[in-house]
């Protein structure tokens, strides 16, 4: 049956957003992509210029079925669109995106923890309430947040988009770009401080950048538990922000009463706008109580109703490496693996610790975590690895392995018993994934994506054998 859809994109439409020159016939365009190996037939290449020039692979992607390429000169292979600079062009394509759409309610987020998790919790409540759009998977900087806006189709009703930042001066004019009628900053820590002279305060204040997008009467969800509440409010006001707060202590607007964790996931009570609630999650980890309560002041920013909320989150399922739980059966008996190895930071692990502190174990069975460095955190890096003993201490966790010259600082720093394995890198702590756990254990895998984590996550993941009973 031949497609009814319409096109994403015209080349007219391409060429007029971009004031670029349509060149070798006219084209439609069904989705976008500048990564020539996840080019789908009918899709736009965009050829941006990074460690690799994308023109290089305009060929490739014709041969896989663009339709067309938005390019800085022509190229072989199908017809494209010349414009001075592809990725000024593809901004100007997601603000073209933006305008065509104005009954589209955007909602936005970031933050030093969560924010990739709360916006696809968020998008999971939109697609409740309607046609919605959203990023895919961590799609929050200079390149996914205008191609996430630029692959929203005219035609949705609500959407959602994550920002982020390495560096000062990223996230304003993100949010400038998406015009969000709702922003939220999860949390803020001390995350990329390497790049803040004033360390945590910079973090702070370049969060608080994205309620420059909103426009008078906006709303701005803010996190009244964080040290940084009082500066986040005070950036949401100067744009004439109305406020939604959620937190755990008196006055706020969504505020958190109990989180009761469970086998399979938690029951969340909680008074939201002055009414009671309780509900129920996937997650276990108690950071979810306040992510959950989040998720629902931007739903009810973005207008969907809070039962709709409460759906969407009791089937919310963790993300890869973001919580995912899983029975590993092996010949001396079953463990459970709590894969968080996507990302880490001090606030991250320490929540993490305290999730992990709270889960029953039976029999021999022990809390263990299996730790790789946390990244960018510059000359404050050695104290806050050693100064995750504490939390460790107060989780009454039993064992910590880890990998690492950062990680080594929190090994040096724990009691004798705690101490589990140390190696140089997570590849050499993978290798030894059957000497990291025992039968009935509960271990976590936690560090920053760049410490490569994940190869340890993915080694204890190995062991498990189908063919014993778990």
């Amino acid at each position: 049956m031949p497609d009814t859809h319409p096109p994403l994109w015209t080349a007219p439409e391409i060429a007029a957003a971009t004031g670029g020159r349509i060149e070798g016939g006219d084209f439609n365009v069904s989705g976008l992509t500048y990564d020539s190996r996840e080019i789908g037939s009918g899709e736009l290449f965009l050829a941006l210029k990074g460690e690799r020039d994308g023109h290089d692979f305009a060929a490739a992607a014709f041969a896989r079925g663009a339709s067309g390429a938005l390019v800085e000169h022509p190229v072989e292979g199908g017809p494209c669109i010349v414009v001075p600079d592809t990725l000024k062009a593809l901004g100007q394509l997601g603000a073209a995106s933006r305008d065509r759409a104005p009954q589209v309610r955007r909602g936005a987020v970031t933050g030093s923890v969560g924010k990739t998790s709360v916006t696809q919790a968020i998008k999971a409540g939109l697609d409740l309430a309607g046609p919605a759009h959203a990023s895919i998977k961590s799609y929050n900087n200079h390149i996914g947040v205008p191609l996430t806006l630029a692959r929203m189709p005219a035609t949705v009703e609500r959407a959602v988009f994550e920002i982020g930042m390495n560096t000062p001066g990223e996230i304003g004019p993100l949010s400038k770009m998406v015009q969000p009628h709702a922003a939220c900053v999860t949390t803020v820590g001390p995350v990329h401080i390497e790049g803040f002279s004033d360390g945590e305060t910079g973090v702070a204040r370049e969060k608080s950048a994205i309620f420059q997008g909103l426009g008078p009467g906006g709303v701005a969800v803010i996190n009244g538990d964080n040290v940084w509440v009082d500066l986040l409010r005070e950036a949401a006001l100067r744009q004439g922000a109305r406020i939604a707060q959620f937190g755990s202590g008196p006055g706020q607007d969504a505020r958190l009463i109990d989180f009761v964790p469970g086998p399979d996931g938690a029951r969340v009570t909680a008074e939201i706008w002055g009414r009671t609630h309780a509900f129920s999650l996937k997650q276990t980890g108690f950071h979810w109580g306040l992510n959950s309560l989040a998720v629902i002041l931007m739903l009810d920013a973005l207008d969907v109703p809070v039962e709709t909320a409460f759906a969407a989150l009791a089937e919310f399922q963790p993300l890869a490496g973001r919580g995912e739980t899983r029975t590993v059966r092996t010949a001396g008996g079953a463990f459970t693996l709590i894969d968080e190895s996507y990302n880490a930071n001090p606030l991250s692990m320490r929540a993490g610790f305290m999730s992990l502190g709270a889960k029953p174990v039976t029999g021999s069975g022990r809390r263990v975590v299996v730790l790789t460095d946390m990244l960018e955190l510059g000359d404050q890096s050695t104290a806050l690895h050693a100064g995750l003993a504490e939390t460790i201490e107060v989780a009454k966790l039993d064992l910590v392995h880890a990998a690492g010259p950062q990680m080594r600082h929190l090994y040096d720093a724990l009691p004798a018993p705690r101490r589990g394995l140390w190696a140089a890198t997570a590849a050499e702590l993978a290798a030894q994934a059957a000497d990291l756990v025992g039968p009935g254990d509960i271990v976590m895998v936690k560090g920053s994506n760049g410490s490569k984590a994940s190869l340890v996550a993915k080694a204890l993941a190995a062991l498990d054998n189908p063919g014993i009973g778990a």
